[in-house]
């Protein structure tokens, strides 16, 4: 006897976009983003394989054939900017493997991601990629290159040394006067909760005027500078230390929310975000008249939070619904899922990096749906009026891996109830997929069974069926 859900099973099965592994395999999708300027790809978890590959290759698409300028990532300002110098050719003194000019390989210009979790950028997908973008922009006039730069906000003493350091190279005036300024953070140690905890509790002066004096004298520094150099590379330099500023700003406010605060540290953090990226915009805008920009970040930030019970019960907000709310038709908000393999994650934050299977998707869950198409790997259009937009309308579970996974309490660890063709405008769903292989894989991790990490040309190149032997079962 049929049930509704083998109907929607059917349903789905028509509206599904195969992919073959070929060249064309986000042809249509490619089509749906059209002339759009902002597309946010997310991933069901931290530490897949198969959603890292599918969104390299994507923006890859997007840079070569669509003439995107930048790369924003769910990591740390400073962090990325490594990476943005070696993808860019702009590199600082620091950056070079030696005393000459020889530019840094990928795995070191991805040494500045040193915080927990080191594997969500340090990994082979994320290597081949900046590889391969580093060639793509060695060939394109500089102002034209595309970019590589971080959104997050957990790096509050790291961008503070950041603007320090390069201040204290070019303008050992301003240096001075803003260290002043961080030395209020100096009584806390380096551990910004400690931070948070103290000036949460009110046994604590807090460092929100000096923070926002920091970013004030930065914003004029770069104002004055402008009307004395159109460089391309002073303008980058400028607004480095501009965002760093920003990022401490907004962080040193994040921190002292999490004891006590009356505002959530959710909100607080997707709203940096999309601040961030807003300011990336209108930097952009200075060199090309209508910047392209692609987002990779996690479904729970891509999608739209209106959607999801987080946004209807707890009223938390995203990444992806102040982008959709600011510019609805100029934004793309792009999903991934799995039913079932392996990941890279951890049991506890700042626990070694595990592979951990993944237990196959909850019945009545999105991920169940899918996998009941019998389809190994496809995607859906879920915009207004499509066939899967109908049936994914209605409240189901949907599943959420961060860097932290733990199986033994799936249900109330890692799915929530969600509108999926509200949430987002397309999904990719990888039936079977596989853990992540970090650059430098721990002890732990290849207890776990994982194979050598391929080469980064291997990576880019390969079909979409992955060698049954890469990486091996737990």
């Amino acid at each position: 006897m049929r049930t509704p859900d083998d109907e929607c099973v059917d349903l789905l099965r028509r509206a599904a976009r195969p992919l073959r592994g070929d060249a064309t395999d986000h042809d249509l999708l490619l089509d749906l983003v059209g002339n759009k300027s902002l597309v946010l790809l997310g991933e069901a978890s931290h530490g897949t394989h198969e959603f890292y590959l599918q969104r390299a290759r994507i923006t890859q698409r997007l840079i070569a054939e669509k003439g995107f300028h930048a790369v924003a990532i769910e990591g740390d300002w400073p962090d990325a900017a490594r990476v943005n110098r070696h993808v860019r050719g702009t590199g600082r003194p620091a950056d070079r493997t030696s005393a000459t000019t020889r530019p840094m390989e990928p795995a070191a210009a991805l040494a500045g991601f040193q915080r927990f979790p080191t594997w969500m950028w340090r990994n082979t997908v994320v290597a081949g990629f900046i590889d391969w973008l580093r060639e793509f922009n060695s060939v394109r006039p500089m102002a034209v290159r595309t970019g590589f730069y971080g959104l997050d906000l957990y790096s509050l003493h790291g961008s503070i040394t950041a603007v320090l350091d390069h201040l204290d190279q070019v303008d050992p005036g301003t240096a001075a006067a803003l260290r002043e300024q961080y030395a209020c953070f100096g009584a806390f140690g380096p551990d910004s909760q400690v931070y948070g905890l103290m000036t949460g509790l009110r046994s604590a002066r807090s460092c929100e005027a000096a923070v926002s004096a920091a970013l004030a004298q930065l914003l004029q520094r770069s104002r004055q500078a402008a009307e004395h150099s159109n460089a391309v590379d002073d303008d980058e330099s400028h607004f480095d230390d501009e965002q760093n500023a920003r990022l401490v700003k907004n962080a040193e406010r994040y921190y002292r929310s999490m004891y006590l605060g009356d505002v959530s540290t959710w909100n607080l953090r997707d709203q940096h975000m999309a601040e961030m990226l807003a300011e990336l915009r209108t930097h952009l805008a200075r060199r090309v008249s209508r910047p392209k920009i692609v987002v990779w970040a996690h479904n729970s930030h891509t999608g739209d939070a209106r959607a999801t019970e987080m946004g209807r019960l707890r009223g938390e907000q995203t990444l992806g619904q102040l982008v959709r709310e600011r510019d609805p038709e100029d934004c793309l908000l792009i999903g991934m899922s799995t039913h079932s393999g392996t990941v890279t994650a951890a049991s506890d934050w700042g626990a070694p990096a595990q592979q951990k299977r993944v237990r196959p998707s909850l019945g009545g869950s999105v991920e169940q749906l899918l996998h009941d198409t019998g389809l190994p790997r496809f995607w859906l259009p879920l915009r207004t009026g499509s066939e899967a937009s109908e049936v994914l309308r209605e409240p189901r579970l949907q599943r959420a891996i961060g860097v932290i996974y733990r199986p033994e309490t799936e249900r109330q660890s890692h799915y929530f109830f969600t509108r999926t063709a509200e949430q987002f405008d397309a999904l990719l769903h990888l039936d079977s997929t596989s853990a992540l292989s970090p650059l430098s894989p721990e002890s732990a991790w290849r207890a776990g069974g994982g194979s050598q990490p391929m080469s980064q040309e291997a990576l880019l190149d390969m079909p979409g069926d992955l060698p049954e032997a890469y990486p091996s079962g737990l």
